[in-house]
């Protein structure tokens, strides 16, 4: 059995099924977001943009093809590896831990797709955030796409089997110490793989304190890829202006 207790991220991110189990995302979606995102905030046209949490960079790719400096930085070095591939001029991938502020200033600076509250500690959680602000302009913007909290915990399927490449991946989800908890188990090559994600169930609530505490402004909390009003229980997605 391959299976690793700690930083569950590192391990699980790092693997080739990671990327296989999420393959059908919606990157329409998230295109639309992007656009819609991009409109919003106003940015001009050379704006330098910070994918936080890039993976493999798809969205750092189509926010570089609508004209933005882009980097991508991801704790992934494979996913770094992959990414780098599609480097140019104006779109660069580089190896970073989130908790740690950039050398260079950003117009705005992205964190999607709840690649936030992954670590055990508050402590992390804050680091990040000031390490966003530290590596903002003094005009730009960062944005935080989580998941909402109350609707997942509503909606959440307490197991079932996801089939991708010929491969079984059985998926259980629970709510334990205020994590949101999946559990994937699946058979390759005569193995037993067992991964674990694991995020903190953080709300509005939560991040206000946060982002208090940070001395961070809040402007404007959206509750799905479209930008329209965040309702607290019924919303899909928590997104997150601020400054």
């Amino acid at each position: 059995m391959h299976t690793n207790k700690s930083d569950w991220y590192t391990s699980w991110f790092d693997t080739p099924y990671y990327h296989i189990l999420y393959k059908d995302r919606n990157y329409k979606e998230a295109r639309l977001f992007m656009d819609n995102l991009t409109s919003y905030l106003n940015l001009p046209d050379n704006a330098k943009v910070l994918d936080l949490a890039c993976g493999k960079g798809r969205h750092s790719i189509y926010l570089n093809q609508l004209g933005y400096d882009v980097t991508g930085a991801d704790l992934s070095e494979n996913s770094i590896k992959q990414a780098s591939e599609f480097a140019n001029e104006k779109l660069h991938f580089m190896v970073h831990d989130m908790r740690e502020p950039f050398p260079e200033k950003y117009d705005a600076i992205f964190n999607l797709f709840t690649s936030f509250g992954y670590f055990d500690e508050d402590k992390d959680n804050m680091a990040t955030l000031k390490s966003i602000c530290k590596s903002l302009k003094d005009d730009g913007f960062a944005v935080i796409d989580f998941m909402n909290v109350p609707h997942v915990i509503k909606n959440l399927v307490p197991h079932d089997v996801k089939t991708v490449e010929g491969i079984d991946f059985h998926i259980k989800r629970y709510v334990e110490d205020n994590h949101i908890i999946k559990e994937i188990d699946f058979e390759e090559g005569g193995r037993h793989y067992h991964f674990t994600e694991k995020v903190e169930a953080l709300t509005l609530d939560n991040f206000e304190q946060l982002m208090d505490e940070a001395g961070i402004y809040l402007l404007d909390v959206f509750g799905d890829y479209r930008l329209h009003k965040f309702k607290k229980n019924e919303s899909e997605r928590l997104i997150m202006i601020f400054k």
